[in-house]
């Protein structure tokens, strides 16, 4: 497996020239970097002007690996061929790097480059790039890549601070500037220029001496700035650390990556860096496994619109009344409080009263409040605040919080808590534990994310006064007054919600003023093996335009767009499998007795489609007629990425098949009349994709008359 390393954007706040003096004090050999035993000058070249300098280095490096490793590989050291070009007009400098010893065993690949910051131009930024291919290595395949990830890691961040040494070294040596190169003087004229701050060009220890008449200032005499991102498109690594905090550099490049992968697949719609950072944490950094997982969640908040569920969701005065939870100030770390007093909830009285969605409704809605108060938390903390802390009182918890369909319902909010929002809690602290709560944990815990677990605090009776207690977590000031401090809280005292209120037979839990679900303009549809999924669109006009938008949720499927004359008959999909539900919404409307190019023709070439893609496209019509959308299953399932048991495949067992491929899709027409064959029409039709996104852009690529993008 090839090993990649992305590194975000890292700023020296002097200028370029001087950054490249300092440089060039690593050679020829660096005792800064004792891995750096030397290197040799291979082969060097200037362009005519001065304004290119090309030189080849060998060089040679002791490797931290175990004796007998190095003795069976039968090398003590290892040499890399680097090649430096250096733009003295365009102020860049490249840095290609690759492996000479055991060349044909192992494939390293390293490519660094310094630029000015496109904002400051006394400001100077790098970025490398590495790539680690181990085809054999004597069986030692596994271990060789460990060290040399190892080891790799340990040097990144200290370059940086190697070429901030010889940067003080210089300004300490009366070097605060070094000039920009400029064309050499034309053939007769006569060069009055001299180098500025006194220094003579060949006292400037640089690969090119030429002199320049442009003043550069000193990092110590630039003005502080904000840490900003270089390029809207890249991460700034001083903006990690200040907003996103503190990771290594392979966490750092596995955000890259992620965030990158996104933009080109997604065309800029991608989620904030804090969202993306904790979907990769949920999943140990792992970046197909958190990219499965977010892309799932992604097309969830699509499909339900969960973006703007903060703007139209407003609890029924019930849930004001009787759900006791609520926001209260924050812990210790400056993380948002959340305080549930369960024990005081009538559990069963919501569910028979309001109805499981509309409770996840509201969960949901508090899980999007505590992201909002994390981002005003961070702000005003001047650190990065990411998740936030649970206090949950169990006073009261009795038998009738086991009542099974509210129980179902909690593992139901719990595993979309899980899916969609995960390392969003910091802290649970959990106080008063009855002796009935070992029941209730046995039911939940296996659902619950180990990773979460481990940030479950329980204290049972009055444990949790005094030290040790709440008081390490929450500061005494704000510990709320029924748990003994002096805080008045606002949360809602709950009780048993009267049975007048509880939902009749003729007025089921899903009616349609709290159905979680309502107000999306998606459907869903399953397409089995053999068994596509089908939708037809009558035109009675040419050059209307067709467009679509779908998100595939689960398997690969291939899309296609075909036209016919004849008005196809609707056929449901009758399941060969245990549960006919599974095929539900399965259907098939082109006949098996029609014939390709006879009964219909193909308007649009297959397109694949992958698991976790968001696909938008239109089609020109040019005949009236019929037109049918199809997609049908593509290969192989790919298996689930999760190790949580679903709630549904613990309480239905195996009703549902796993053999089909899931996905959301939304169609509009667009008339003749409305379309004037700009591409402004062609967009009319939004795809609603997360607002977890920062900006949103658009583009497309065109297949024949379809302009399909992903």
């Amino acid at each position: 497996m090839v090993q990649k390393y992305q590194s975000p954007v890292r700023v020296y706040k002097y200028p370029f020239e001087l950054v490249m003096a300092a440089y060039e004090k690593r050679f020829p050999t660096c005792p800064e970097i004792p891995v750096f035993l030397g290197s040799e000058i291979l082969h060097e070249s200037r362009s005519d002007d001065g304004a290119i300098h090309i030189i080849e280095r060998s060089c040679k490096l002791n490797v931290d690996a175990p004796r007998l490793l190095k003795k069976i590989a039968g090398v003590e050291y290892v040499f890399f061929i680097q090649k430096n070009t250096v733009n003295w007009k365009e102020r860049t400098l490249r840095i290609e790097a690759h492996n000479e010893t055991f060349a044909n065993r192992v494939v390293v690949l390293e490519t660094c480059s310094y630029s000015v910051h496109p904002e400051n131009e006394e400001w100077t930024c790098f970025e490398q790039s590495a790539s680690l291919d181990i085809k054999s290595f004597f069986g030692f395949e596994s271990t060789v890549e460990k060290i040399a990830m190892k080891q790799y890691t340990s040097n990144i961040k200290r370059g940086k601070e190697v070429i901030e040494h010889y940067l003080k070294e210089l300004i300490s040596q009366g070097i605060t500037f070094i000039p920009r190169w400029t064309p050499p003087p034309v053939c007769g004229q006569k060069d009055e220029r001299t180098p500025a701050g006194g220094h003579e060009a060949d006292d400037v220890p640089l690969e090119s001496g030429a002199p320049g008449t442009t003043k550069e200032q000193t990092g110590s005499s630039c003005p502080p700035a904000e840490a900003v991102s270089p390029d809207a498109d890249k991460l700034d690594a001083d903006y990690i650390e200040r907003y996103l905090g503190q990771l290594t550099p392979m966490q750092e490049s596995c955000l890259i990556r992620l965030r990158q992968w996104l933009q080109e697949t997604h065309k800029g719609k991608i989620p904030k860096d804090e969202h993306i950072l904790r979907f990769l944490r949920a999943r140990d950094f792992n970046i197909d496994k958190a990219r499965e997982m977010l892309c799932q969640s992604l097309s969830w908040r699509k499909q339900y619109q969960v973006d703007y569920i903060l703007q139209s969701w407003r609890p029924p005065a019930l849930l004001d009344e009787y759900y006791t939870g609520g926001w209260h100030y924050q812990d210790k770390d400056g993380r948002p409080l959340y305080i549930l007093r369960l024990g005081q909830m009538d559990t069963k009285g919501l569910v028979k009263a309001l109805g499981e969605e509309s409770l996840l409704r509201h969960v949901l809605s508090i899980n999007e409040e505590g992201q909002k108060r994390c981002e005003e938390n961070t702000n005003t903390f001047g650190r990065p605040i990411t998740s936030w802390t649970c206090l949950v009182d169990l006073e009261g918890l009795n038998m009738r919080h086991l009542w099974r369909p509210g129980v179902k319902a909690l593992l139901r909010i719990i595993e979309v808590v899980e899916d969609n929002y995960p390392e969003t809690l910091g802290r649970l602290l959990i106080v008063r534990a009855p002796r009935v709560f070992p029941v209730l944990w046995t039911l939940v815990s296996p659902f619950i994310n180990e990773n979460t677990r481990q940030k479950f605090l329980i204290y049972s009776g009055n444990n949790y006064q005094g030290p040790g207690g709440l008081v390490d977590y929450v500061d005494k000031e704000v510990i709320p007054d029924f748990l003994g401090g002096d805080c008045m809280c606002t949360v809602p005292e709950g009780g048993l919600v009267p049975k007048s209120l509880y939902q009749t037979e003729e007025e089921p839990e899903n009616s349609d003023h709290i159905r979680l679900w309502t107000e999306t303009i998606y459907h869903s549809a399953s397409v089995l093996r053999g068994a596509p999924h089908e939708i037809v669109v009558e035109i009675l006009e040419g050059e209307s335009v067709i467009t679509w938008d779908f998100d595939i949720l689960k398997g690969d499927v291939v899309f296609s767009l075909f036209h016919s004359k004849r008005a196809p008959e609707t056929n449901h999909k009758e399941a060969t499998l245990p549960s006919t539900s599974a095929a539900g919404d399965n259907v098939q409307l082109i006949d098996k007795t029609w014939v390709l190019g006879v009964d219909y023709s193909r308007m649009e070439s297959p397109l694949v489609c992958r698991e976790g893609e968001s696909i938008q496209g239109s089609h020109v019509t040019r005949w009236p007629g019929f037109y049918i959308l199809q997609w049908k299953m593509h290969g192989p399932l790919p298996c689930s990425g999760t190790s949580l048991p679903r709630v549904d495949d613990v309480l239905a067992s195996l009703q549902v098949s796993s053999h089909k491929c899931k996905l959301i899709y939304y169609y509009e027409v667009l008339a003749s009349k409305d379309f004037r064959g700009s591409m402004s029409s062609l967009e009319s039709c939004n795809s609603g994709f997360s607002q977890l996104s920062g900006a949103t852009t658009s583009s497309s690529q065109s297949q024949s008359s379809s302009h399909i993008s992903r």
